[in-house]
């Protein structure tokens, strides 16, 4: 049975491949019961159940609920381009501490961070692009895309 073993230069552990068979058993279902899970990658429930304790304290994953923002009251979305002057540090640490903002990244390209907000409507949207996030301090300009239609979400890239 091979451990996770020592982080690369960027800090991220390497997965072997068993580890990356547990993680797609996850992927298609969350809540799939660890004996089943053994019994697809070739281990006992235990060695499984500790692994996926070993790639979640990782960081490696996560074990979420994921739901359709449109049924939960959540009727507007979008990905927000966001040019910054000065520091990138500062401003993505205050957007990632707002609740409507799901996703940051810091870019090379047009922007030098997106982030995707999800707002329970065109006022809310309004108020968090308007009122916190252009006047963080080191905001030159944002460029907003409103979502019109989701045509695909998925979370199961992480192991091909």
């Amino acid at each position: 049975m091979g451990s996770v073993a020592t982080p690369d230069k960027n800090g991220t552990p390497p997965i072997d491949s068993v580890s990356l068979a547990i993680i797609e058993q996850l992927q298609e279902d969350g809540r799939r019961p660890y004996a089943a899970i053994g019994k697809a990658v070739g281990l006992s429930e235990a060695a499984v159940r500790q692994r996926v304790q070993k790639l979640l304290d990782q960081g490696v994953m996560q074990i979420v609920a994921v739901t359709d923002p449109l049924t939960v009251g959540f009727r507007r979305q979008a990905m927000v381009g966001i040019n910054v002057e000065g520091d990138l540090d500062p401003v993505a640490d205050a957007l990632t501490a707002m609740d409507e903002v799901e996703y940051v990244v810091v870019t090379a390209g047009s922007f030098d961070l997106l982030i995707e907000i999800v707002c329970e409507d065109d006022d809310h949207l309004l108020e968090v692009i308007n009122k916190r996030i252009r006047t963080l301090p080191g905001v030159r300009s944002t460029e907003s895309f409103v979502y019109l239609k989701l045509r695909k979400q998925t979370y199961t890239w992480g192991t091909r």
